[in-house]
């Protein structure tokens, strides 16, 4: 079932049962030694306000699931972080490649130290493919929150500016890279890092913005 029908069916159950969640997301499971389990607070945070302030009817169960499992195909929008080496087989890239093929999202947010590594794995995804930096009039900043200036500088890692990377197949968005950002540690629980409240609020906001592209842009 391509991506995009599961999401009518679920956006549709929603409707009829709004008790009962019925989208999930999820964190991407790789292989290579990186630590694909970072931020354990953040996803169950960013649904959280998603649901209040989308009115999304996300399951709040913080999901994961392996880039070659066919599992895969029930998360419309996966996200992907860490600080190390990432390492996709031939099999996994495929399923990646086929997931985003059919409507699937995937969010990569660089925890500091991904770079080098996810743009090699990448291409075995999309050997045609490279990622381009994306305009700030890009609709992924002009959701329900609009950030004029791009991606909010969360932590200050090399000091660079925070850029938003996305690979566009066939003139669509599949894949967002947030770099020199760190969105995932402004979305975890606000005694992990301490940071001030309006740099947690404006990750969430961005985040928001990341899902409410995904889910209305397939």
């Amino acid at each position: 079932m391509k991506i995009r029908v599961l999401i009518f069916i679920c956006i549709f159950q929603n409707i009829l049962y709004a008790q009962k969640p019925s989208l999930k997301i999820a964190k991407l499971k790789y292989n290579g030694g990186g630590d694909w389990y970072a931020n354990k607070t953040s996803l169950p945070n960013l649904i959280a306000f998603c649901n209040l302030n989308l009115k999304t009817n996300i399951n709040h169960e913080d999901e994961v699931v392996e880039v070659g499992s066919k599992e895969l195909f029930n998360y419309p929008f996966v996200h992907l972080t860490g600080h190390g080496n990432i390492v996709f087989s031939q099999q996994e890239a495929s399923n990646l490649r086929k997931y985003l093929e059919s409507g699937g999202f995937l969010h990569i947010d660089d925890n500091y130290g991904l770079d080098k590594f996810i743009r090699l794995e990448m291409k075995k995804v999309f050997p045609e493919l490279s990622f381009v930096e994306l305009p700030f009039s890009h609709s992924i900043y002009n959701q329900k929150f609009n950030f004029p200036d791009g991606l909010p500088k969360i932590h200050e890692h090399d000091n660079k500016p925070p850029q938003g990377f996305g690979i566009i197949l066939k003139g669509k968005l599949v894949c967002f890279y947030s770099y020199e950002s760190d969105l995932g540690n402004g979305w975890e629980d606000k005694d992990v890092y301490k940071d001030p409240e309006t740099l947690r609020q404006a990750a969430l906001k961005m985040g928001a913005n990341i899902i409410s592209f995904a889910f209305t842009n397939y």
